[in-house]
């Protein structure tokens, strides 16, 4: 059975990649080459169809900085860079693959309507009438977006002060955004039955997730503090560092997957600085609640950052900590 999104299409610009069979794509190497080819450091998607999902990363200068997934083209979930990057196999016999160029506008439009709630439409409006539409936008002065996703084709339009100013059509459409957006809403429409219509704000900007390497980062050093507080006597320090994870996951989210010992564990989806709020609270709790005679935090912390100083340091994190390390 086809996977429901399987024909999904979204706008793009330039089509740096024809969408083509994964086997004949080496994923790991196409994203290299987007990071060090200056003409492939652009903004843009690279769409990903699997057996049983469709998986999108956003690029920003090349460099992947979000994911999210569906199984049917309808409901959206954010995903972990590294999970996604798992997902797609080295030498996959069946998917598809395909990298456009896109607006950042564009990419966080995107990202927004697959990872919040759209905003709900006057029950009274109708929806097989583009006028009364497009009069109620400019009724109520909304900004936003209007996405309007017709069978396999999903647009999108930009609203300000109630009227349409620009657009993201995947789509063939004519004329200007509001005449764009006219032209998607007529009711006799090619694929109309199928036409789903959605309101949402104006979109924040995309997200950036902690690139998976400071998270690994932030795993090994936080186990290693474990470790370390073990040698140095501290009894039962393991099972203190799991309750200050549960204790501190509620004011910081992204603790819930950095669980210690998990070899498997996800990646959370949060950006730089939340993770690292995140692990100077952890790290925080752990040394108050397993001191040492042995050494000092602020040798502890020196000792176990010193080969990576530089990455914790463009990170914040000795800013987070109350420690001055000592290397």
């Amino acid at each position: 059975m086809p996977l429901p999104a399987a024909t999904l299409r979204f706008p793009h610009e330039r089509v740096l990649l024809h969408r083509t069979r994964l086997a004949y794509v080496h994923l790991g190497n196409l994203l290299t080459d987007a990071k060090r080819d200056r003409a492939a450091r652009v903004y843009g998607y690279v769409a990903v169809w699997l057996p049983e999902e469709l998986l999108l990363l956003y690029l920003q200068e090349g460099e992947v900085v979000n994911a999210t997934s569906t199984p049917d083209g309808a409901a959206f979930h954010p995903l972990a860079i590294a999970e996604a990057l798992a997902k797609v196999p080295n030498a996959a016999e069946i998917g598809e693959i395909c990298f456009h160029e896109a607006d950042d506008e564009q990419l966080a439009t995107m990202f927004a309507s697959q990872s919040s709630t759209p905003m709900p439409w006057p029950q009274e409006l109708a929806f097989g009438d583009s006028a009364a539409l497009l009069a109620w936008l400019h009724a109520t002065m909304h900004d936003g977006v209007v996405e309007v996703q017709i069978a396999d084709g999903v647009n999108y339009a930009m609203v300000r002060n109630g009227v349409p100013v620009r657009g993201y059509f995947a789509d063939p459409t004519v004329g200007k955004a509001d005449a764009a957006l006219a032209a998607l809403l007529l009711p006799g429409r090619v694929g109309a039955a199928q036409r789903r219509i959605r309101l949402w704000p104006v979109p924040p900007a995309l997200p950036v997730q902690a690139p998976p390497a400071l998270v690994a980062a932030y795993r090994e050093l936080v186990a290693g503090l474990v470790r370390r507080l073990g040698e140095a006597g501290a009894t039962g320090v393991f099972a203190v560092a799991e309750n200050a994870r549960h204790f501190l996951s509620e004011r910081h989210p992204a603790l819930q997957r950095l669980a210690l010992g998990s070899a498997n564990g996800k990646d959370p989806t949060v950006d730089a600085g939340a993770l690292t709020a995140a692990v100077a609270a952890w790290m925080q709790e752990i040394v108050w609640a397993s001191p040492v005679d042995a050494q000092t935090p602020e040798q502890l912390l020196g000792e176990l950052t010193r080969d990576r100083r530089h990455v914790f340091q463009s990170a914040g994190l000795f800013q987070a900590l109350p420690w001055r390390a000592q290397w």
